[in-house]
């Protein structure tokens, strides 16, 4: 009798040893399985690192948190598109499957990126609601439904940098602070308390790496795993900050 042919899946692992290292790509074939997810993958080489040609390796070095597309953390390249890996699932994907670190952020290890970029935009802009916790101010302002409603669409966010990955306009000579941090101004100054500090965040949007910067390519609408309405956000931003202008001049003691 003939022997039965196991099926397999490959990868083609982008790595890189030190932040300051050659990238280079290494090859893995494991075992298939169903309903395998690229982060199952990547656990069986960490359990035992042998690439394709049966030579043992290092584990491979990514991030990941929760497995449910919540925490953002294990965003990668995948066969090309950013997007988060554990849900990537092997059975919908092209092989050999090509796993790239976000080219967007600095590489730490292998597939680990840093994205102190990204958190750096939203301490720019204030992408918190201030409280003074010292005593106790009884329930805030509520929000009004139809404005929580796409509120919440917002605060999906997760913080994965997909959206920055995709966006043609943050690279490594653009400071733009990304999609992401723009929406989450929106965001922030829709909610009653976080009004309060509404003009700072936009002040913090209309100077260089702001509003300015995006070249309205839609890719992070397209790239973000949430679906969120970034390009709409940007939208209402720019309306909000020609406002913000008009308030600055006629508002400036000169004017008075």
């Amino acid at each position: 009798m003939a022997t039965e042919t196991k099926k397999t899946v490959e990868f083609i692992v982008v790595r890189q040893d030190t932040p300051d290292s050659a990238p280079y790509e290494e090859k893995f074939v494991l075992p298939y399985r169903p309903n395998m997810n690229v982060i199952s993958a990547l656990m069986e080489i960490r359990r035992n690192p042998v690439n394709k040609d049966g030579k043992e390796t290092t584990p491979i070095n990514w991030e990941m948190g929760c497995l449910e597309e919540v925490c953002g953390a294990c965003s990668m390249v995948i066969n090309g598109k950013p997007r988060q890996s554990c849900t990537a699932l092997i059975d919908k994907l092209e092989q050999p499957i090509r796993l790239e670190p976000m080219k967007t952020f600095p590489v730490v290890r292998d597939l680990q990126v840093d994205r102190s970029r990204m958190f750096d935009s939203l301490k720019k802009v204030k992408a918190w609601i201030p409280i003074d916790g010292t005593y106790d101010l009884g329930p805030g302002p509520r929000m009004p439904e139809k404005k929580r409603q796409w509120a919440y669409e917002l605060s999906k966010c997760m913080t994965c940098g997909v959206c920055l990955e995709a966006c043609p306009n943050v690279n490594e000579k653009s400071n733009f602070i990304g999609p992401a941090p723009l929406s989450q101004v929106r965001l922030f100054n829709a909610h009653p308390t976080g009004a309060m500090n509404k003009d700072e965040r936009l002040e913090a949007i209309m100077g260089d790496g702001g509003l300015a910067n995006c070249g309205n390519s839609q890719n992070c609408v397209q790239a973000c795993p949430k679906g969120i309405p970034l390009t709409t956000s940007i939208a209402a931003l720019n309306r909000d900050t020609t406002f913000q202008m008009f308030r600055n001049f006629f508002g400036s003691d000169n004017n008075v």
